[in-house]
């Protein structure tokens, strides 16, 4: 246990570089998304007819930074998320690995250790995506009166707050904690088996080129398990989409039955809302994350087995 608790803060350093490493990468694309997945579900909200219309819509009427709307709130979450994400998730598999420290991926160390990483993730996660999410649909092509509209990200979460109570922050928190346990799971039970079999058939091969091996390993690896998170969960985050960003704060909170109405109007098409932005942003924006997450282990001197 000594060993968990020595190292234990670098990992938690890495996975806060990984995290802004994610939002300068793909919040342009996470844009999009939202955008699509707000405009798109919803009756009498102007439609787009595919991510890149969506896109050009934004840069024409508020440039490169209607893109980045919301990062603020996206850096400071996917700062502390990062941290929590990997520092969780390496800890707890230490743990529970016990004396069994290399080898074969097992299942049964993975997927609990990034479902826990993800839940406890998720209360953190909760009420910034709310907040980026409701800048986000702001702006371009948006219903919102100028008037209703916000200001910055902190007064989003002040008046969100004066209207809603400090329960309204939480809006969508359940949904938030089912996509990031369930992705979270998929993500690393990918990421882990792709990286073991890369690196078995690859560094057998050539150790002269080590370090290229190691990022070109952390690019196919990231972005994979990046593709397989959000194939698995978007229709879960389509929901959370719509419960964080419904001006009704009596709005269902229920995903299954947001989904269930969503596919009543608009079928399976409309429970996969914002695929193709999603998809985009899924493989570089991880294969970032997991690129700046080794190379961080590596330059604070932890062995990534």
């Amino acid at each position: 246990m000594a060993e968990i608790s020595t190292s234990g803060y670098k990992e938690y350093v890495a996975g806060l570089l990984a995290g802004v490493a994610t939002v300068v990468t793909g919040h342009p694309f996470d844009t999009v998304k939202v955008k699509l997945q707000k405009n798109n579900t919803e009756a009498h909200m102007i439609q787009y007819r595919n991510g890149l219309h969506c896109t050009a819509r934004i840069l024409k009427t508020e440039g490169i930074k209607g893109l980045y709307r919301g990062a603020t709130s996206s850096f400071v979450g996917m700062a502390v998320e990062g941290s929590l994400y990997f520092g969780i998730y390496s800890q707890t598999k230490l743990y529970l690995q016990g004396e069994v420290q290399s080898g074969e991926p097992r299942p049964q160390v993975v997927i609990p250790s990034a479902a826990f990483s993800g839940a406890i993730n998720s209360f953190v996660l909760g009420p910034t995506e709310l907040i980026k999410c409701r800048m986000q649909i702001q702006g371009t092509d948006s219903l919102v009166p100028k008037s209703s509209r916000y200001s910055s990200p902190l007064d989003c979460a002040l008046k969100t707050v004066k209207t809603e109570g400090v329960k309204g922050i939480f809006r969508g928190g359940s949904t938030t904690l089912l996509r990031e346990s369930i992705g979270n799971a998929v993500f690393f039970s990918v990421y882990e088996y792709v990286r073991y079999h890369l690196h078995s058939n690859f560094k057998a091969a050539s150790s002269n080129y080590s370090n290229l091996i190691d990022i070109g390993i952390g690019i196919v690896t990231g972005g994979l398990g990046g593709v397989a998170f959000w194939l698995t969960v978007l229709p879960l985050d389509v929901a959370k989409t719509l419960i964080q960003t419904n001006p009704d704060k009596n709005c269902p909170r229920n995903p299954f039955r947001v989904l269930s109405s969503i596919y009543q109007r608009a079928g399976l098409k409309g429970c996969y809302t914002g695929l193709g932005p999603t998809i985009s942003r899924a493989f570089p924006a991880n294969a970032a994350t997991i690129v700046a997450w080794e190379l961080a282990l590596k330059m604070l001197g932890i062995k990534h087995d």
